[in-house]
């Protein structure tokens, strides 16, 4: 009898095995199915039924998010009036299994009869499904990983591989880039970082101005006043001209007797040169340049002038 641990690994290798499979399975025609998608500018409904229907679900989403207009379609709801959703150009993926879902059936008649294009993406090619559809995605396993042979497990996670496969090339022929991926993900870190300028997110209040020859007894109140952990030290003219951190002023306590910080200024420790970027800077370019300067501020210019302050902890 098999231990519960080796029946935990039997199903990772039954089913990695069941995705290998796949790529032995004659998918010749994906390009023509992708061309026609990207061409038609159509959504892609994507119908299904039981743990097929869950992966058609997911199919569906991943499409949406990554540069394909794709909606769900519950089959069953489909014979009772959300047909009305499908329109040419629209395409239909209908995701079964066993590729005789009733339900899947009936939905045949009234996509012939409007010009729906219609993949469908079984485990057997020879199914009414497959038969009757323009496209026939291959998904055979040489079985499921189940026990007893009955629930859905290596059938469905190949029908998600071939979703993945699908979606991926669709980005592919779109050109689709992360600038892309970001608009149709705004509440995540990666839309925040793509869409958002540094301008949206600096500090501007209280910006910790000092000048070349203020005392360096002075800089502790005017780096606390600011509130940034550093001060921007500027010319006689007003020009940004160096930066001091708190580092700066730790190691500068570290290096001198008391008795010479007494006559030390600020341009005697500052870093010149500070780093700086245009307002209209993206977050995530901002980002790159602190990681690879090694830096966690950076200055914000508009027209030359500093406008604010942003951070790293800014941009989390």
């Amino acid at each position: 009898m098999h231990s519960l641990l080796q029946t935990f690994c039997d199903t990772i290798r039954i089913e990695a095995q069941a995705v290998e499979a796949l790529l032995g399975h004659d998918f010749a025609g994906i390009t023509a199915v992708v061309e026609r998608i990207v061409q038609s500018d159509a959504k892609l409904i994507v119908t299904g039924l039981g743990k097929s229907g869950i992966i058609a679900r997911k199919i569906s989403a991943t499409l949406s998010s990554t540069g394909t207009p794709s909606v769900f379609l519950h089959a069953s709801e489909a014979c009772h009036g959300d047909l009305g959703m499908i329109r040419p150009p629209d395409i239909v993926l209908a995701v079964s299994n066993s590729g005789e879902t009733e339900e899947l059936l009936r939905l045949i008649p009234y996509l012939k009869h409007n010009g729906i294009h219609f993949i469908a993406m079984t485990g057997n090619p020879q199914s009414t499904l497959a038969r009757h559809a323009d496209f026939h995605l291959d998904a055979r396993v040489p079985g499921e990983a189940c026990p007893l042979r009955l629930a859905p497990t290596s059938s469905t996670t190949a029908a998600l591989v071939l979703g993945d496969a699908l979606a991926m090339t669709l980005i592919q022929a779109r050109g689709f880039q992360a600038r892309d991926f970001a608009e149709c993900h705004p509440g995540g870190r990666l839309g925040r970082m793509l869409l958002t300028t540094v301008e949206m997110v600096m500090k501007t209040d209280r910006l910790p101005f000092a000048r070349e020859g203020t005392p360096l007894s002075e800089l502790p109140l005017i780096m606390s006043e600011g509130r940034c952990g550093l001060a921007i030290i500027t010319d006689d003219q007003g020009r940004a001209t160096g930066i001091i951190t708190d580092g700066d002023l730790r190691r500068a306590f570290e290096r001198h007797e008391l008795a010479t910080m007494r006559d030390l200024l600020a341009r005697d420790i500052m870093t010149p040169n500070p780093k700086r970027v245009a307002h209209t800077t993206l977050l995530a370019d901002a980002e790159k340049l602190m990681q690879r300067q090694k830096i966690a501020s950076l200055l914000v210019t508009r027209d030359d002038e500093i406008i604010g302050i942003v951070q790293l902890y800014d941009l989390q």
